[in-house]
């Protein structure tokens, strides 16, 4: 079943190292090794969101923040949220 979600993430360019994990207040947070320059940390952005996701490039678009460390992705793939975090090594906390 096609889906498409939005996601928001916190881009953390320069980092020296690729990671995605989430901080206390549960934001996804991506870490960087491009520089915040000419679009090169978006693109890396995208092609490690496709990696992890096993999607095409074309499926993940950053439809806000493209000159913000805080940006909005849309995702279209195959499963639910849930599905597509795990594939991001994310668990998706619950607030009671």
């Amino acid at each position: 079943m096609k889906t498409t979600i939005t996601i928001d993430i916190k881009v953390v360019p320069q980092s020296g190292k690729q990671e995605i994990s989430t901080d206390k207040s549960g934001t996804i947070k991506c870490l960087l090794k491009s520089p915040p320059e000419k679009g090169k940390a978006n693109r890396e952005l995208i092609k490690l969101l496709s990696r992890k996701l096993k999607l095409p490039q074309e499926n993940i678009v950053i439809i806000k923040g493209q000159t913000s460390r805080k940006k909005t992705i849309k995702i279209q793939g195959e499963g639910r949220l849930e599905e597509i975090l795990t594939k991001l090594g994310i668990e998706l906390q619950m607030k009671i």
